[in-house]
């Protein structure tokens, strides 16, 4: 299982659960296990968000790899230059 922070506004969605736990290998089942979990989430996830994977903002990486013990933030989608 991967534990899952939840940052900000995005807990509101999941039930006020500041963490989560999920079982996924890759950020893309990571996304779909949520959104099945948290149906409140969906939405906000097909609009996108932004994902840390051990200190690292991914935005479309599907296929990036989670391991068991990654440190996972979901966040609103970060933007900007």
């Amino acid at each position: 299982m991967v534990k899952v922070v939840v940052w900000g506004s995005l807990q509101a969605l999941t039930e006020g659960k500041a963490e989560v736990e999920v079982e996924a290998n890759t950020l893309r089942e990571l996304l779909q296990e949520l959104g099945e979990l948290y149906p409140g989430l969906e939405p906000q996830l097909k609009r996108g968000i932004s994902v840390a994977i051990d200190g690292r903002i991914y935005n479309d990486s599907w296929f990036k790899s989670v391991a068991p013990n990654s440190e996972v933030v979901l966040l609103p989608r970060l933007s900007g230059g």
